[in-house]
Parts: structure tokens; C-alpha cells; sequence
């Protein structure tokens, strides 16, 4: 027979125990979850900035960052310039992400080196800086660059204006983005040494800037219209300035089959307008890819892996209606299976 008191004993150092144990377990909880980061602290940031906010390549460029974002689970800071050639805006905008405490930043920058201060700054602070599509000047100025090869984006096109030409005189118009735009010299001098032609070459009658823009390229072709209204060759930055040029040359009287105009970009109305004949040829490149490519490479920065360095090419397709020997194309129906926009 046990005793009494021995039994309220041991029930009593049992429930003594049991407490004990429950308190330490609990202490061991809530210490855990203070380490662990929150949903909403361990989001990686990741910074966006586009020369502007309305051209459909940055619009789309904007939508495929936006969605590989959300993929990976990480938040997209966005801005732009109020337009291709806002150094000041993109700064300010630099400043603000890396206030806002973002991991990486991916820039189209409006300027071979205006920017370059501002990312020196950025990367200073440990934040990872890809420019997308522009390079910089110099590219170091970046950790990475992810574009097309825009040098051969004006190669190609350059190469198919010369056979669409071949035999015939040739009246050139070339119509660049800004002053300091990096893509727009690398897309021109590509043109050039397509056409197999130097800078100052008899046949170029009008260079002029149309900002990359429809409204803008309008006048400017209109402008190149007065100085020589023989123009039969047009070269435009991209396929927005080849629309807003193309309303100037309708308008002076000029036929598709009497001007010979190419142009870079590959989105769904300039892919069109190759179709309507109003294009000869775009080179077609890839924003999307362009998007997704950085926004993986700062969420990989973000959880301890490898900073991106260097150049990675992101594609670049030659679209014709009418395919020319010696000038590898894509089709129309390619292009428009590709296009964006």
C-alpha cells in the first residue's frame, strides 16, 4: 500500500514539470519566430527604371519585369523618365531605390554616362546595377549588361536596305533617338557599316534626332523632306520614329514602293507595318527576356548567389516581308508569333 502523501508528492513535481516544460517550449517558439524574417522583410527588391513610360518596348519591357516579380516572389519598384533623354529624372530615380532599399537595379539609361554617378553610388551601397538594352560608358560603369546586340541590329538592317537598293541612287535619311544615347550610335554606326558607308558619305542627306518617339519624328522627317525631298532611303532608331516618319512622307506624297525604310524593334505594330509594306525590314529584338533575365539575376544577388557580370546577348532576328539573297530574315508571320506590344 503506498502512502498518501508520497503519491500528492509526485503528482505534484509531475505538474511542476509539465509547466516547466510548457514555458521552455514556448520561449523556444517565440525566439524563432523573432529570427525569422517576415513575409513582408524578406521580400528582395528590385528596381526598374525605363528611359520613358509610353513606348510600347518599355511598356512591355515594365509588364515582364512586373511578372517575374510576382513569379519569384519579389517586389518591383518602378519609375521612368519623362522622356528618352531625362537624365535628371532617372538619377532621382536612382536615389529613391536605393533609399527604398532595393537589392538590385535594372536601367535603360537615357545617357552613355549622365547616369553614371548615381550607379557608382548605388553600387557603393552593395546594390547590384544591370543596364538593360543601353549600355553605358563605359560598360563597367555597370555590374551587367543584358541587351541585344544593337551594333547588329543596324548591321542587318543596313545589309537589307543596300540589296533592296542595289543598282538604284540612293537619297538616305537617318533618323537617331538623342545626343548621348548610347543604343542610338551603336544602331546608326551599325546601319552604316551594313550599307557600307562611312559618316560623312555624299548619298546621307538629312540626320537628324526624333527622340524615338511618333510626335517627334514627324517634324523631324519633314524637316529632312525640305533639305532633300529625294530621300529613298530611311533609317529610323526604331519603329515608333519610323510610324511618326512615315506620316511625313504619306503626307509629301511618297509611295511604301518608293522609299526604302528599316528600323529596330520587333514589336507588334512594326511587325505589322513590315506586313502593310510600310517597313522593309525591322530588326527584331526581346524585352521580355530582357525583363526576366534581370529580375532573376537580382533575386539570385539577393539570396547569397553570384553578382551577374558581363554581357549577356538577349537575341536579335532580322523580320522582312520580302526575304533579299545574302540577307538571312525571318518571315512576317516569325515576327508576329514573337512580337510584343
Amino acid at each position: 500500500m503506498r502512502h498518501p502523501q508520497g503519491g500528492e508528492r509526485r503528482t505534484w513535481r509531475f505538474r511542476l514539470f509539465t509547466a516547466i516544460l510548457v514555458l521552455v517550449v514556448m520561449a523556444v517558439v517565440v525566439s524563432v519566430a523573432a529570427a525569422k524574417p517576415t513575409a513582408t522583410s524578406a521580400t528582395v527588391k528590385v528596381g526598374l527604371i525605363t528611359k520613358d513610360a509610353t513606348n510600347p518596348f518599355f511598356v512591355k519591357m515594365h509588364a515582364g519585369a512586373n511578372q517575374a516579380a510576382s513569379k519569384a516572389g519579389a517586389q518591383l519598384i518602378y519609375a521612368a523618365g519623362k522622356d528618352s533623354s531625362d537624365n535628371a529624372g532617372q538619377i532621382t530615380a536612382i536615389e529613391n531605390m536605393v533609399t527604398a532599399g532595393v537589392k538590385g537595379i535594372l536601367i535603360t539609361v537615357a545617357d552613355a554616362k549622365a547616369e553614371n554617378a548615381a550607379i557608382a553610388q548605388a553600387r557603393a551601397k552593395g546594390v547590384l546595377v544591370i543596364a538593360l538594352d543601353s549600355p553605358t560608358s563605359p560598360t563597367s560603369a555597370v555590374d551587367a549588361l543584358f541587351a541585344t546586340n544593337n551594333f547588329n541590329a543596324g548591321v542587318f538592317i543596313g545589309k537589307y536596305a543596300r540589296a533592296a537598293t542595289k543598282g538604284r541612287k540612293v537619297t538616305i535619311a537617318m533618323l537617331d533617338e538623342h545626343a548621348g544615347s548610347s543604343v542610338g550610335a551603336l544602331r546608326h554606326n551599325g546601319f552604316l557599316k551594313g550599307f557600307g558607308i562611312k559618316t560623312n558619305d555624299k548619298q546621307i542627306a538629312c540626320v537628324a534626332n526624333g527622340g524615338g518617339q511618333q510626335t517627334q519624328s514627324q517634324p523631324a522627317m519633314e524637316n529632312c523632306l525640305q533639305k532633300n525631298p529625294n530621300i529613298n532611303v530611311l533609317y529610323t532608331i526604331n519603329e515608333p520614329s519610323a510610324a511618326g516618319a512615315w506620316t511625313a512622307l504619306k503626307n509629301a506624297g511618297k509611295k511604301p514602293s518608293g522609299v526604302t525604310i528599316v528600323s529596330v524593334d520587333g514589336g507588334c505594330a512594326g511587325v505589322r507595318n513590315v506586313k502593310a509594306g510600310i517597313i522593309d525590314a525591322t530588326s527584331q529584338q526581346y524585352p521580355l527576356r530582357m525583363a526576366s533575365l534581370g529580375v532573376a539575376a537580382v533575386v539570385k544577388f539577393a539570396n547569397g548567389g553570384a553578382k551577374a557580370s558581363g554581357y549577356t546577348d538577349t537575341g536579335l532576328n532580322l523580320i522582312a516581308k520580302k526575304p533579299l539573297k545574302g540577307v538571312p530574315s525571318k518571315s512576317v508571320k516569325y515576327g508576329l508569333a514573337n512580337c510584343w506590344g
